[in-house]
């Protein structure tokens, strides 16, 4: 077969890795790896270093990829629907009895004990469209009652911490204590609906989800380096995480890699953004997307079924309602667990593109239009929703870079 170019100019690239350069040279981040991909084209730059004043930054240095777990979580959820063992708007009690008969906070204001029947069941399609009616609230900590119900239960509201969760059984357990805060489908909600799909997918397949998920998609895909945990024998490859402390403006420890929070199996393997990954593992599941379905040979998912996950699900009014990073929803949709670019509105803003990011420093989109994957990976938490200007930089660089 014939090798396609990917219409890529050396010198734009070369722009690239200097822009990407510049920010670990000013001490935005100690390193990072960067990945675009086009038709048969794949460039990889590794800048930088795993740790403060450590080894070198490598292709296969082993990133927290946090929310970048959300979009594998869907595509697994998908193949069980194809296989009939989930159905899209069916409603999830069957499996998840916590959530039958749910109860809604009657204001977000209230107490969390004024509340009203829900209006119909949450479905498998609540869950990958964040429209189950629980989630992440924008606002400070403990700004309404229900936050301060949400905190003493233990829900993680925040970056990862993989060995402060329960196991699954007692999380659904405390979940299903909490009323809903909105009605099943009125809006868009972030997080929790991924980390309730990975029970679901985990009941219905009859397995753990890191086995389900390891069997039906990163083995098919050759993902070796994509898990929940790091092995010992991959330690040295694990980057440490770092954040930035709001106070002082110094760079801090979020997690280190021997002895840290992904350095042994959680007792809940996160769905919402558990998994630590590799920039050409994460390759793999984004080139299977661009292909719809398709890895060399393999049929991992139907056409039909990527075509779904990667369609704005959302109406105008659920839009409206659902409050985020201000103006995101300007240009931007919602699939089953990826974001879906809707107008056009910038070098990077293709219709069509769809992927997420990862708020301890990772992004992914696919773009069908230009045949294009992208990868960006650093070490560095995310400070605001709007994300670091070396994740901006990024994408309008792999842009740039097009040459055709």
């Amino acid at each position: 077969m014939t090798s396609r170019s990917g219409g890529f100019s050396k010198a734009r690239l070369g722009r690239m890795r200097d822009v990407m350069a510049a920010h670990v040279g000013r001490g935005d981040i100690p390193g990072l790896v960067t990945l675009v991909s086009r038709r048969d084209e794949v460039h990889v730059e590794a800048i930088g270093r795993q740790v403060d004043g450590g080894g070198p930054m490598r292709r296969d240095t082993i990133f927290r990829i946090a929310s970048m777990t959300k979009p594998i979580a869907a595509a697994a959820a998908m193949i069980l629907v194809e296989e009939c063992r989930l159905r899209l708007d069916d409603p999830v009690d069957r499996l998840l009895p916590e959530l039958a008969s749910r109860r809604v906070l009657r204001r977000i204001e209230g107490p969390v004990d004024d509340t009203v029947p829900a209006s119909r069941p949450i479905t498998l399609r609540d869950l990958l469209t964040f429209r189950l009616g629980f989630g992440i609230i924008m606002a400070p900590p403990d700004t309404y009652p229900i936050q301060v119900a949400m905190r003493e239960k233990g829900m993680r509201m925040g970056p990862p911490r993989p060995q402060s969760e329960p196991a699954p059984a007692e999380w659904m357990r405390r979940l299903g204590t909490l009323p809903l805060i909105y009605q099943p489908g009125e809006r868009w909600m972030y997080d929790t609906g991924s980390d309730v799909l990975g029970v679901l997918i985990a009941r219905a397949a009859g397995q753990d989800l890191e086995t389900f998920l390891r069997e039906r998609l990163f083995e098919p895909l050759g993902m070796r380096d994509t898990g929940f945990s790091v092995p010992a024998a991959k330690i040295g490859r694990f980057a440490t995480s770092y954040w930035t402390n709001p106070a002082s403006g110094a760079r801090e420890v979020y997690d280190r890699a021997e002895g840290g929070e992904w350095s042994r199996p959680p007792a809940f393997p996160s769905a919402a953004g558990g998994l630590v990954s590799t920039v050409d593992d994460y390759l793999a599941f984004g080139r299977m997307l661009l292909n719809r379905g398709r890895h060399d040979g393999e049929r991992i998912l139907s056409r039909p079924s990527v075509e779904a996950m990667t369609t704005d699900q959302l109406t105008p009014e659920q839009k409206a309602l659902s409050g985020f990073v201000p103006g995101f929803w300007d240009g931007r949709g919602w699939g089953f667990g990826v974001s879906v670019i809707t107008r056009r509105d910038g070098v990077a803003a293709v219709p069509g593109r769809f992927g997420w990011d990862g708020g301890l420093g990772t992004s992914w989109s696919t773009d069908p239009t230009e045949e294009l994957v992208g990868i960006l990976m650093t070490q560095g938490l995310w400070i605001s929703p709007r994300g670091p200007d070396v994740y901006h930089d990024f994408w309008t660089q792999a842009y740039q870079a097009i040459d055709d």
